[in-house]
């Protein structure tokens, strides 16, 4: 007999979206009324990510309730750093986006179907990665750079000092990259460029199609995350971000108040809510 296709598939942006580090935390209040929080991520033994406590336990609900799809721009190496919580101590989401879309996970091993059609479609619609990587070399002072990165051979991404990068420099550089079918991105103080094919949404179709999910839901902050929120039948940002600074918003989109980790918490729970919204109905019907 064939299982019955799930309800609902919810996939979610993780930095700055679920996961928060120390600076993106924003808790804006005194320290004696701080949430506490659960580290979700250690790097090089020191804790680098968290979510509140009550937003882990939200998560935990959501991941009982429906396929949970963390999707992220994250490499598949800084991806596996992260440790949600989940309905058990050793769960691993049955899929996961990472790369931006350049790798699908399933049952944390990469698909390699999914990644070899990823390539053809690169390589056929936009300039080459090399073209890119020597452009930012070029146009990007060490003054404000401090660090400069290719992530999985498919898209480069810089560190910076946000406050010392030149007037305009981010808008010429996105006008470069658009003529050449590549995004730019500024994210806090990482500057990415993408290829324009290569997006969060195009893998969460897949999933779509996959497991056949009658409803789906998103989260996310940034431009990179935009297809991701138009692509789902409702989607969420928080107040703060690159969409919430230039106030993006698109159809079936909430843009949120919260910023920073309470932010994170908000989503989790509207997240849920909406799921069993939706399953209390489907009880009822």
């Amino acid at each position: 007999m064939t299982a019955p296709a799930p309800r609902f598939l919810v996939a979610s942006d993780l930095d700055r979206t679920l996961i928060y580090s120390p600076r993106a935390l924003a808790l804006g209040v005194p320290d004696e009324e701080a949430p506490r929080l659960l580290a979700v991520e250690v790097h090089n033994g020191r804790p680098l990510s968290f979510m509140t406590e009550h937003a882990a336990e939200l998560l935990v609900e959501l991941t009982r309730s429906c396929i949970f799809v963390p999707a992220t721009t994250r490499t598949r190496a800084q991806y596996q750093r992260v440790n949600l919580p989940g309905p058990r101590p050793d769960w691993v989401p049955r899929y996961a986006i990472c790369a931006n879309g350049g790798h699908l996970l399933v049952d944390g091993e990469p698909d390699l179907d999914w990644h070899r059609d990823i390539r053809g479609r690169l390589a056929e619609s936009c300039a080459p990665l090399e073209d890119v990587v020597h452009h930012l070399a070029l146009t990007a002072d060490p003054e404000w750079t401090h660090k400069r990165r290719v992530a999985e051979d498919l898209f480069a991404y810089l560190v910076v000092e946000r406050e010392e990068l030149p007037d305009g420099w981010v808008e010429e550089l996105t006008a470069w990259a658009t003529e050449r079918s590549w995004t730019v991105s500024l994210q806090g103080r990482k500057v990415y460029a993408v290829p324009e094919p290569l997006t969060k949404s195009a893998a969460l179709a897949e999933v779509e199609r996959r497991t056949g999910a009658a409803t789906v839901l998103t989260a996310g902050d940034s431009l990179l995350d935009a297809e991701l929120l138009l692509a789902a039948d409702a989607g969420y940002r928080p107040g703060h971000g690159e969409l919430a600074d230039t106030g993006w918003t698109g159809p079936g989109v909430t843009a949120l108040p919260q910023v920073g980790a309470s932010a994170g918490e908000e989503i989790v729970r509207r997240l849920l809510a909406r799921v069993r919204e939706g399953e209390l109905t489907r009880v009822g019907a």
